[in-house]
């Protein structure tokens, strides 16, 4: 019954991998999405030259935001965890190995959807353990520049997004959406939405040695009035949708599933993160709440984050 998927926690049943090219070192990468006990959380185990580095999908790890999200511990690192890392969140997987031999996630199609894949194949377990929910307690907010990113008390979870972009392409399509999870499957509303880039960017982001495995296969690209991808896009305001997508992998790494609403204008990695951290930083803002009894649980909220 949809209680008790709620309220306990959940790993894979069998192990499940996949390889594909990663979108910024160009590289063939390859993963195995791996079962966890109960209480692990999400573990990224990467294979730097036959040395294996555990690193916890949380805030405190994050090193780098550049036009994706990065962990960092040691000398290690694994970049572009935040397509798969929504998948985990969208599907309410609370505890997972992640193996990498890549320094970075592979891009697949460029969004959440082969992980969502790959997790439903593998088949999603109960475990013995209450799940855990990170509560908002109050409203927080950070601002850089003119980019805006807040959060705040909300029986479920709820995301807003904006964004603003002068490309006519662009324009044409809706620039804000509010989709909460309660009424919304993340499955088929969300998963799909795939990273998008300018043509008039591209070299100079090329010159930063970044988005050396970008084509037309893994992203959307727009010049000024068009969409060059052949199939064009898979939703009306897929460009919005992605920035929702992105927000939910995230804010994962506030340490799990999220109790709350946020709301980004021109947010992206770099200030999603400085929320979270801004969150964490005050103990008074956030609560961990679990959910023994059926009546408790927010379970409405959750119908469609949950739904395998």
């Amino acid at each position: 019954m949809l209680q008790s998927q709620i309220v306990k926690q959940r790993t894979l049943k069998h192990a499940v991998k996949a390889t594909g090219i990663t979108v910024h070192s160009g590289e063939r990468a390859a993963i195995e999405l791996c079962p966890a006990p109960a209480s692990t959380g999400v573990i990224f185990r990467v294979n730097v030259n036959g040395k294996i580095t555990e690193i916890p999908a949380r805030s405190e790890f994050v090193g780098d935001t550049r036009l994706s999200t990065t962990l960092v511990r040691g000398d290690a690192k694994i970049s572009t965890v935040e397509h798969l890392l929504s998948a985990v969140s969208g599907l309410g997987i609370d505890n997972l190995y992640i193996d990498v031999n890549s320094g970075e996630v592979p891009i697949m199609d460029g969004s959440a959807a082969p992980f969502v894949f790959l997790i439903q194949s593998a088949g999603i377990e109960e475990q013995n353990a209450s799940k855990r929910f990170i509560r908002i307690k109050k409203r927080v907010e950070v601002k850089v520049g003119d980019k805006i990113a807040s959060i705040e008390p909300h029986n479920g979870f709820k995301v807003t997004c904006e964004i603003v972009y002068d490309q006519k392409v662009i324009k044409r399509t809706k620039q804000r959406e509010t989709l909460d999870f309660s009424t919304t499957s993340f499955v088929k509303e969300i998963s799909r939405a795939r990273t998008f880039g300018l043509l008039s960017e591209y070299e100079q982001i090329r010159s930063m040695n970044l988005a050396r495995g970008a084509s037309l296969d893994n992203a959307v690209v727009v010049d000024d009035f068009r969409v060059l991808n052949e199939d064009g896009l898979r939703y009306s305001n897929e460009f919005v949708r992605h920035k929702i997508l992105d927000a939910v992998g995230d804010l994962f790494l506030m340490g799990g599933n999220i109790l709350g609403a946020f709301e980004g204008y021109k947010s992206g990695h770099a200030v999603n993160d400085q929320l979270v951290k801004a969150v964490l930083a005050d103990r008074s803002a956030w609560e961990y709440v679990t959910f023994d009894e059926e009546a408790e649980a927010p379970v409405v909220m959750f119908r469609s984050l949950v739904a395998a």
